[in-house]
């Protein structure tokens, strides 16, 4: 997973996937959704970030064991 964030957009891309974008989808006016042929999720954007968010810090905790 990468997150990248644009200061000078203000927007912020979090790539979960690096699989071809088949299909965006608006989730509203600032937030939009990448999917893979398949449905699953590749990218979120978020326009407007600092607005959605608090963008001067980014934690990550991994918690457990992922089971597959």
């Amino acid at each position: 997973m990468k997150i990248k964030y644009f200061e000078d957009t203000d927007t912020a891309l979090v790539e979960l996937s690096s699989n071809e974008v088949a299909e965006t989808r608006e989730i509203n006016e600032n937030v939009l959704v990448d999917l893979d042929r398949h449905g699953k999720v590749v990218s979120l954007t978020i326009e407007h970030a600092s607005e959605q968010a608090d963008m001067s810090e980014l934690a990550f905790q991994r918690l457990g064991t992922v089971r597959s």
